[in-house]
C-alpha cells in the first residue's frame, strides 16, 4: 500500500514579489490554502538568527543576487503585474530588518490570525509601497488584523518565536530551498510562479483546472514599476540591504 505524502509545505517571503503573486493565484484556486498547506516564512536572517541557525549545522542556501538580476526582477515583475491586472506600488527597501514582519507573522499565527495578518502585510508592501520593516507600519497591519501591535512587534525579542523562526529556516535548509516561493509535497518540489500550475496538477488536479490565466483585479491608474525605482537601481542605490530571499 502506497502512503500518501504529508501535507504540502509552502515557503514564502514577504519580500518576494514572486511569492506574493504565486500565493495570490494559489488562493484563487484553493481558497482554503492557509488551512491545507504548512506555511514556512523565509527571509534573510539577522546576525542573531543566523548564529542560531549555524549552531544547528544549517545555513542559508540562497545565492545573493547581482545588480543585473535585480534589474531583471524589477522589469519581470512589471510585466507580471500588468499581465495579471494587479494594483502595485513598488516598495524601496533601505536597511530592512526582515525579522520584524516574518517573526510578527509567526506571532499572528500563534494568535490564530495568520491569514489576516498576511493579507495586511502584503497589502501594505505591494499595494501601497510601504516599508513593512518599519514598526509603525507593522503595528498598523496588526491593528487591522485584530491583533495587539505590542505582541506582534515584540516577536523579535520573544525567545520562543525566535526559536520557531530558526525552525522555519532550518526546515528550508533541510528541504534544499534556494529561492522563493517554493512548494514541496513528498519528493516533489516546485520553485517559482511558473511552477504553480504543475504543483496544483499533482496535488489538486480539480483546483488546477480552475486557475484562470489571470486573476481579476481592479485596473489601477498606474501599474508596475515606478520610474523612481528604475532610476534608483540604475544609479546602484536600490535595495541597499543584502539581496537574498526573493529569487
Amino acid at each position: 500500500m502506497t502512503r500518501a505524502p504529508a501535507r504540502p509545505r509552502l515557503f514564502f517571503s514577504f519580500r518576494s514579489p514572486y511569492s506574493w503573486l504565486t500565493i495570490r493565484r494559489l488562493r484563487a484556486a484553493v481558497p482554503t490554502a492557509f488551512a491545507e498547506l504548512d506555511w514556512f516564512p523565509y527571509w534573510d536572517p539577522d546576525p542573531r538568527t543566523g548564529e542560531a541557525l549555524a549552531a544547528r549545522g544549517a545555513e542559508f542556501h540562497y545565492v545573493q543576487m547581482s545588480r543585473a538580476k535585480h534589474l531583471y526582477l524589477l522589469m519581470d515583475t512589471k510585466r507580471l503585474v500588468q499581465h495579471e491586472g494587479v494594483p502595485m506600488a513598488w516598495p524601496i527597501d533601505v536597511d530592512p530588518h526582515w525579522e520584524v514582519p516574518h517573526l510578527g507573522w509567526l506571532a499572528a499565527r500563534r494568535a490564530g490570525r495568520a491569514e489576516l495578518f498576511y493579507d495586511e502585510v502584503v497589502a501594505a508592501r505591494w499595494e501601497r509601497g510601504e516599508n513593512i520593516c518599519d514598526p509603525e507600519v507593522v503595528a498598523g497591519c496588526a491593528e487591522r488584523a485584530g491583533l495587539d501591535p505590542a505582541v506582534i512587534l515584540g516577536a523579535v525579542d520573544d525567545p520562543q518565536l525566535r526559536a520557531e523562526g530558526v525552525d522555519c529556516l532550518e526546515r528550508a535548509y533541510l528541504d534544499d530551498v534556494f529561492g522563493i516561493p517554493y512548494l514541496k509535497w513528498g519528493r516533489h518540489r516546485f520553485w517559482g510562479l511558473d511552477r504553480l500550475d504543475g504543483f496544483l496538477e499533482l496535488w489538486r488536479p480539480d483546483a488546477a483546472a480552475t486557475v484562470p490565466a489571470t486573476v481579476a483585479a481592479p485596473a489601477p491608474a498606474t501599474v508596475g514599476l515606478p520610474d523612481r525605482a528604475e532610476a534608483i537601481v540604475a544609479a546602484g542605490g536600490y535595495d541597499t540591504d543584502t539581496t537574498g530571499g526573493c529569487g
